[in-house]
């Protein structure tokens, strides 16, 4: 198998002095492609800090990040964005949507910086619309849709220019049980076709219960690194 996430050592403090506070205490992880990981753990455990390191949006204070053999973790700049708009596909828990653009627009957006041309821009939007559920719905903006359907969009924003790893922090935090089932199956299912590797920072049991793999964190260390059969 591929690995496609390895931290080494990771550690993130947080402060100085009497007031320093260790959200990371030298955390090694390995993750292989195509695995549907959960980083689960209580309030302040440290597994939102493990996602944004994971994702360049964040700097360790000491260790390393490897994506996809390429490390990033004091990458800085140009350099970075560069590397997370080719490589990462982000789903937050607020959506973050551009709310002037349309479903379609919003999608597009990393793909039209990517410079890939129209044609294929076009083509992927349509097929990602079809696969969230979001069809006929492409020119209505954000404010136009329900909060299901705007993370719906944001998934398809993620997955649209391919990227190496998905990573998502608490996507289903703002969204009723129903629509949140049904978001997740989508997601484990676009999974399971495309053999893309998502990881979730959550509190939320829909999600352990469709996840592969439950990395338990406490007080900033892997406490349990759990293979399942969903």
């Amino acid at each position: 198998m591929t690995t496609v996430i390895e931290t080494r050592d990771l550690v993130r403090r947080f402060g100085e002095g009497e007031t320093m506070v260790t959200a990371l205490d030298h955390v090694s992880v390995t993750i292989e492609e195509g695995e549907f990981t959960a980083i689960i753990g209580p309030s302040g455990s440290g597994k939102t800090t493990l996602l944004q390191l994971i994702g360049g949006l964040d700097e360790p204070s000491e260790g390393d990040v490897f994506l996809s053999g390429t490390n990033i973790a004091h990458m800085s700049g140009t350099e970075l964005s560069d590397f997370r708009r080719d490589h990462i596909g982000f789903i937050f828990q607020s959506y973050n949507l551009i709310p002037v653009l349309s479903a379609e627009e919003n999608i597009e957006y990393i793909m039209l910086l990517q410079g890939i041309s129209e044609k294929n821009r076009k083509d992927r939007v349509k097929e990602m619309l079809a696969l969230v559920g979001l069809e006929g719905l492409g020119d209505r903006r954000p404010a136009q849709l329900s909060g299901g359907q705007q993370q719906r969009v944001a998934v398809a924003r993620a997955m649209a220019s391919k990227p190496d790893i998905i990573l998502a922090d608490e996507p289903t935090a703002n969204l009723d049980s129903a629509t949140g089932i049904a978001l997740l199956d989508v997601m484990r299912e676009l999974n399971k076709q495309m053999n893309m590797t998502f990881v979730f920072s959550t509190h939320d049991q829909k999600i352990m219960d469709r996840a592969d793999r439950l990395i338990h964190l406490e007080d900033g260390r892997i406490h349990l690194d759990e293979r399942r059969t969903p």
